[in-house]
């Protein structure tokens, strides 16, 4: 197969793109065609690695956790049936070397999830972490139907997940962008409402779209947007926030005690079992009913592997696939 992958961590020119062995599924395994692969910041993150030029554990690394694509192939224990079934993959490549920039890719068999009837491939590889992610933060501490959910980062790939995801709860959704362009794309999402994060004012737009503050954050620059944050909580509210800034926020913690606030961390490698299990069932049910629109795709081929996780290390707005 022609595979994209590295055999030391650093900047994407260590990527190669190459001819390599087929892998085999191992008893509980199922190896799938990849007919797109989904590429998130983690991926890069994992490639550049805490030092750079360190030679990767299984001696190559092919890279990206998310995919979809077809099985044709099963390990001992699993049902043969499942040959030419449509799939959706996540945790490719979580400790392990076979991710999903190639052309085939083995997970364990709970990892390669039926398809819906309908639902692109496109769309299967963008499921994976943001959808999961986005799960996770909203429904970690219980249902949502009726609450007011702010999201942060509403045009970015867990955050259009999580707006989708909310809506289909039942809750109401404020998202907050940093222009029109990303509003337009916060709204195709399902958000009712958008916010200028950087304007003077946004404090009070919030507050008044929900006088009362708002139930739950989906939280992707804690630090950044620490002091807003605690200016549109409502009591009894949750903030939850799943990724990282070079400085960690500082929160006087009395006004947080007093307003009953729970503050939450979500890192989906880490997800207990059940909420694996919950967030693939609700976000297979959501693709299959409609309820989770496509962002706007980049749409690289594998030989440009290189450039597609520049795209995302660049923050490119929308979400980055590469097609094998």
């Amino acid at each position: 197969m022609r595979a994209a992958l590295y055999e030391v961590t650093g900047s994407s020119d260590v990527l190669q793109v190459r001819e390599h062995p087929d892998p085999t599924p191992a008893p509980g395994e199922v190896l799938v065609r990849v007919h797109a692969s989904g590429v998130n910041p983690t991926d890069w993150k994992a490639r550049l690695g805490a030092e750079p030029g360190k030679p990767v554990k299984a001696g190559f690394q092919i890279p990206n956790q998310d995919g979809a694509g077809v099985i044709v192939a099963v390990g001992d224990g699993v049902d043969t049936s499942r040959i030419g079934q449509r799939v959706w993959i996540f945790h490719a490549a979580w400790q392990r070397p076979w991710g999903t920039a190639a052309e085939r890719t083995v997970v364990p068999a709970a990892q390669a999830v039926p398809l819906p009837e309908g639902v692109s491939f496109e769309l299967g590889a963008t499921l994976g972490i943001p959808a999961m992610t986005a799960h996770r933060c909203l429904f970690a501490d219980g249902p949502i139907a009726g609450q007011t959910v702010l999201v942060a980062g509403g045009a970015g790939a867990v955050g259009f997940a999580a707006i989708a995801l909310a809506r289909r709860a039942g809750a109401t959704v404020i998202a907050t962008v940093s222009s029109d362009d990303k509003a337009a794309i916060a709204r195709v999402g399902g958000a009712q409402h958008t916010v200028n994060y950087r304007a003077a004012g946004a404090v009070d737009a919030i507050r008044a779209i929900a006088p009362g503050g708002v139930d739950r954050i989906v939280e992707v620059a804690l630090t950044t947007n620490a002091d807003l944050d605690r200016a549109v909580l409502a009591e009894n509210a949750t903030i939850v926030t799943y990724a990282n800034e070079p400085t960690d926020p500082t929160f006087a913690t009395l006004p947080l005690m007093f307003n009953n606030t729970t503050l939450r961390y979500v890192l989906v490698y880490r997800m207990p079992q059940t909420a694996i299990d919950a967030a693939v069932a609700d976000v297979t049910a959501a693709a299959a009913d409609g309820s989770l629109p496509l962002l706007p795709l980049h749409r690289f081929t594998l030989d440009d592997i290189a450039a597609a996780h520049d795209a995302v290390q660049g923050n490119a707005v929308g979400k980055v696939l590469v097609l094998p």
